[in-house]
């Protein structure tokens, strides 16, 4: 119980400095100064009003100073992030992959805002989480297959920590290298972008943390949400369809944290069933 509680307060400090990112990270500014702000008046923001979910709620969702309307992104990110991180660490307890996913599924949250808000996908959270994803396989093993089968040697003669790596590796460098000849592709054959590097640089960074299958299951999932999804709200809001920029990793996003918290069970009852 205690686990969960202080995972929850984790959760919402985490969200917290996710909102700092998300904002600041797409206009190239730090995310260490100055203090928290206001984006509309530019004022200091006291830490009695940057408490997490709770200061959005007694400022009435208004900056105390200038009265602008504070974005539900922020409540919204907090909550969602706290929420992941008591599930994880509840299923999971205090331990390596239950840290491994809270940080995956954190920086999935990062993404899929930043990309609803801004159609920008952060290089430092695409590819420092593929760095981090890649050291971490050596330590907390990827479960997967790709290596195990084409390159048993590996673990053989080098220990399975480095047949882990491997697979961060191919579940890496696999998805995001078809993902990027999709989009190359298409905008050969179309003549305009179908797809933005920042897509890949994010399946580059889920496949290090999670390997080959469960990032084709993220692809999967995303690509179907978002067609359905965006295709419905296109209508609803009767936008141009050839000129919309979907958000691509938004929808790849949700769909990672889903696969991150459930996607093993799925591989697995799809594999029994064949």
């Amino acid at each position: 119980m205690l686990e969960s509680v202080l995972a929850t307060i984790a959760g919402l400090l985490i969200g917290s400095f996710l909102n700092v990112c998300i904002y600041r990270l797409p206009r190239d500014l730090s995310v260490v100064r100055p203090r928290s702000f206001c984006p509309a008046c530019e004022h200091g923001i006291a830490w009695y009003d940057n408490i997490p979910v709770v200061s959005y709620f007694l400022l009435r969702r208004r900056c105390r100073h200038c009265g602008a309307q504070i974005p539900v992104r922020y409540v919204m990110v907090e909550i969602l992030t706290a929420a992941l991180f008591c599930l994880i660490v509840t299923a999971l307890g205090v331990t390596a992959v239950a840290l491994k996913l809270c940080l995956l599924t954190a920086l999935l949250v990062g993404l899929s805002f930043a990309d609803l808000e801004e159609r920008i996908l952060p290089d430092e959270f695409t590819l420092g989480g593929t760095a981090i994803g890649l050291v971490l396989s050596y330590f907390v093993p990827v479960d997967d297959v790709i290596a195990h089968v084409f390159l048993p040697a590996l673990g053989y003669h080098l220990g399975p920590q480095w047949l882990s790596v491997a697979e961060s590796v191919l579940g890496s460098a696999l998805p995001a290298g078809f993902l990027w000849l999709g989009g190359f592709l298409f905008e050969k054959l179309r003549h305009k972008e179908g797809l933005g590097l920042g897509d890949v640089k994010m399946m580059a960074m889920f496949g290090a943390f999670l390997g080959l299958r469960a990032t084709l299951l993220t692809l999967i999932l995303g690509s179907v949400a978002g067609s359905i999804l965006g295709l419905i709200y296109i209508r609803v809001t009767k936008k141009d369809a050839a000129s919309y920029q979907l958000p691509f990793g938004t929808f790849l996003g949700f769909a990672g944290i889903f696969v991150a918290l459930v996607g093993e069970q799925v591989i697995r009852w799809y594999v029994g069933m064949l």
